[in-house]
């Protein structure tokens, strides 16, 4: 459990985050700093870590290639500016990482990938076959076929995925502003650095905003992306990725950035899937006896305590469950269709095989495969 500064240097599989700020200057993609992090990562792979980098800069790159005078608005053009510069982001990660000695492998990514169970899987274990054989995934999501309502969004919320699909020991999310302040260091000297954060509360997601010109995130995402990593026990900091040798001080367990302390807890690898990368297919109402048993016992959902049914989804697929006032209490996946939940909701376990001819659990959703939301858990 990487619970402290110093337990970090015991981190072996790392996922580092490089923001478009960090890689940037002058309204350029810098080969400069592209060395400099390619000789951290390499360093850290000699003593025998892991490391995978989700890299942004596609579109940054792109649009600067295609001589635009501002990031584009259009997603047509988001997309046209990804094309083109992934292409060159992915050559000067693969020039500057070789140049150490280090082989690498361009991964796209899209929400669906990380949505559907099989292709999660599929992903992870491409991942970690690279890994067995000691390349460097570089990561970035797939724009230039991603639509808006189909997006992770941005790359925080990409790493924090990546670093769960992967059951990463530490995501190091490297910005260009040294961590989080208590207040906007950009806009007030007197603001200062937070260390560490045990708890990641309203009052701390509140002294997050902003973002840069070229990028999508801002620290906002950051300190999100943090909590979500936190909530499946896994570490996170917050760096400057200008700040000399930041990668191997922080994994030497020095005082840089903003460390995410997480808690003893961690779910499993299915059940961090269902919480932060599944995307439900529907929803089931339950009533109030059956939303105490969820949410205050720990018990599975039995077709009796279902009131309504919204949306059309297979056996397999997430469910979100919700309380009769609309509060959402989790997200599961089903053991039945939704036409066969209309036939057996509301009556007892007994009724299954006669309503429906057979029965293959007594549960609608097993515990298992439920996880509780963020305020029950």
């Amino acid at each position: 459990m990487l619970d402290s500064r110093k337990s970090l240097r015991k981190a072996r599989r790392l996922v580092i985050k490089v923001g478009t700020n960090t890689l940037f200057e002058n309204d350029g993609l810098s080969r400069n700093r592209l060395k400099v992090l390619s000789r951290q990562i390499a360093a850290l792979k000699k003593e025998g870590r892991e490391v995978l980098v989700v890299s942004s800069g596609a579109i940054g790159a792109g649009f600067k290639k295609l001589g635009l005078a501002e990031r584009p608005k259009s997603l047509k053009m988001k997309q046209a500016c990804a094309a083109v510069g992934q292409v060159y982001l992915m050559a000067a990660w693969e020039k500057a990482l070789g140049a150490e000695g280090a082989l690498t492998a361009q991964i796209l990514i899209s929400a669906l990938d990380l949505a559907d169970r099989h292709r999660f899987l599929n992903a992870k274990n491409t991942l970690l076959a690279l890994l067995e054989h000691g390349v460097i995934p570089v990561i970035n999501e797939n724009d230039t076929v991603a639509i808006d309502t189909l997006k992770v969004g941005d790359n925080d919320t990409m790493g924090a995925l990546v670093t769960g699909l992967v059951e990463g020991d530490l995501f190091i999310n490297l910005t260009d502003i040294d961590g989080l302040y208590n207040a906007d260091p950009r806009q007030n000297p007197e603001a200062e650095l937070i260390e560490s954060v045990d708890r990641i509360t309203p009052s701390i997601l509140a002294l997050a905003g902003g973002g840069g010109a070229l990028g999508t995130g801002g620290m906002y995402t950051k300190v999100r992306a943090a909590k979500r990593l936190a909530d499946l026990g896994t570490a996170s900091v917050i760096a400057n990725g200008g700040q000399r040798d930041v990668l191997l001080k922080v994994v030497g367990g020095e005082e840089v950035g903003t460390f995410f302390i997480p808690p003893s807890k961690r779910l499993a690898s299915k059940k961090s899937w269902l919480a932060f990368a599944s995307r439900p297919k529907g929803q089931v109402t339950v009533d109030g006896g059956c939303a105490t048993a969820i949410g205050k016992k720990g018990k599975s959902l039995l077709p009796g305590g279902i009131t309504a049914l919204e949306g059309t989804f297979a056996a397999g697929d997430a469910v979100t469950i919700v309380d009769e006032g609309g509060r959402n209490l989790a997200v599961g996946l089903s053991n039945y269709t939704s036409s066969e939940i209309e036939k057996i909701m509301g009556r007892s376990s007994r009724y299954i095989e006669t309503a429906l001819g057979y029965s293959h659990s007594d549960e609608v959703i097993h515990r298992d495969n439920m996880v509780l939301s963020e305020g029950l858990l």
